[in-house]
């Protein structure tokens, strides 16, 4: 039996990290009616208090990245994992809108850098063939963290209440820390497990490595190259955003679902997107490993998810049956996360070792929709009284992402004075 690849732990590790992260972050949607009905909030705060956590992760996107550039992601993901595991424990402690806001706030605050710094610990560890599938497989394990979240929540819930939930979740993240920092290396050239054989199939053909540290950072050229990638993530974002705040309630109010069923049907369109996630980064570099044409790998990816969740939103809205508009959600957040591995390898395609700084860049589009997305559905709803308006303008963005994604080059690369020694 061989013995398991030092890279391949660091990716386990990552993969929990992301797990854990959006346990902590979609945990508020799951609780968000036990919390409305606590503390007397209307649909449009309800909206606001899911909407907080966006405002500084949008704001922490790029800072986060380009600190994990400079700084190295084993230091500043350990700082930021502090950061919103404080912040999840004291959202138990919350007593009105005003706290729950602040402690969102600091939420953000710390997820808000951690996948670009996330992108950016892939830099030197993860070879060219190998990325589609490290942020598929990732992502999907954040995927899979906010499908079991309604279960894991609720079981909670109902054994000590919904304050407890929060506090019980804070802790893990804090345990994740300690992993992070006991076994994860800026480079495999300095960690002591990694042999020569396994830098070699890395493609580091020198234990010297040159890291970004005190270069420049070339924004002008990464904002460039980086912005058509940006908005795509938006209009992708606005859609995820969608079934990460409002589904639930989604589903107990427009289509009858009980409490003692929230929990599963909550989690069948959750569980389709991790699916979605892996599949859609194994199928890019099958397609980059079968062509070696990287545009055409990228891009397919991004087009049929995008458009593919814009066919089966559609009748999800219309639909009668509240089974099969389950059904429909499930499909259109299978197709939607195909993107999701492709849209998080464009930075290391594009940006190699600014990856951090290129990630938050892309990942800011998402941040923004989060910002304006569960506010606008909370909005339309309390003014139409119904679900179908916001789902459509969610399709009509699918349609632009899309469209969009045609006209992105993987190939426009960021100019590197001091070329990284890493086979690609």
């Amino acid at each position: 039996m061989k013995s398991l690849k030092t890279r391949h732990v660091v990716l386990a590790i990552l993969c929990l990290m992301c797990f854990i992260s959006y346990i902590d972050r979609v945990n508020i949607a799951v609780a968000g009616q036990l919390i409305r009905s606590e503390l007397h909030l209307t649909p449009t705060q309800l909206g606001f208090v899911f909407a907080a956590f966006a405002y500084p992760y949008a704001a922490m996107q790029i800072y986060g990245g380009w600190l994990s550039d400079k700084f190295g992601p084993r230091r500043i993901l350990a700082l930021l994992s502090v950061i919103w595991a404080v912040a999840t424990i004291l959202t138990g402690l919350s007593w009105g809108l005003s706290t729950l806001v602040l402690c969102r706030l600091f939420v953000g605050i710390g997820e808000g850098g951690a996948f670009p710094t996330a992108t950016r610990a892939f830099t030197f560890w993860m070879p060219v063939r190998e990325r589609g599938f490290a942020q598929g497989i990732t992502h999907s394990f954040a995927r899979l963290g906010g499908a079991v979240t309604p279960p894991i929540v609720l079981f909670i819930v109902a054994a000590y209440g919904w304050r407890e939930s929060f506090i019980v979740l804070g802790v893990v993240s804090l345990l994740w820390t300690v992993l992070w920092l006991w076994y994860y290396t800026n480079s495999p050239t300095e960690h002591p497990r990694v042999t020569a054989a396994e830098l070699e199939e890395i493609g580091i053909k020198t234990r010297s490595v040159k890291d970004a540290g005190r270069d420049k950072t070339p924004w002008k050229e990464m904002i460039s190259k980086m912005w058509l990638v940006t908005l795509v993530d938006f209009c992708y974002g606005w859609s995820l955003w969608v079934f990460l705040t409002w589904l639930p309630s989604y589903l107990s109010e427009a289509r009858g679902f009980k409490l003692s069923q929230m929990a599963i049907m909550t989690m069948l369109p959750l569980l389709a997107g991790v699916v979605g996630d892996t599949l859609g980064g194994v199928v890019s570099d099958r397609i980059y490993s079968r062509t070696g044409n990287l545009r055409l790998a990228r891009r397919s990816l991004l087009v049929v998810g995008l458009l593919g969740a814009l066919v089966f939103i559609l009748p999800a809205v219309i639909t009668r049956s509240p089974v099969a508009a389950v059904g429909y959600l499930a499909l259109a957040f299978f197709f939607l996360e195909c993107t999701n591995a492709v849209l998080w390898s464009l930075p290391l395609d594009i940006a190699a070792r600014y990856a951090g700084t290129a990630g938050g860049m892309m990942n800011t589009g998402f941040g923004i929709a989060g910002m304006i997305s569960p506010v606008v559905f909370g909005f339309l709803i309390q003014r139409t009284g119904n679900y179908q308006l916001p789902f459509f303008l969610s399709a009509a963005l699918l349609f632009v992402g899309a469209m969009c994604a045609l006209k992105i080059d993987p190939l426009r690369k960021v100019h590197d004075p001091e070329e990284v020694v890493v086979q690609v």
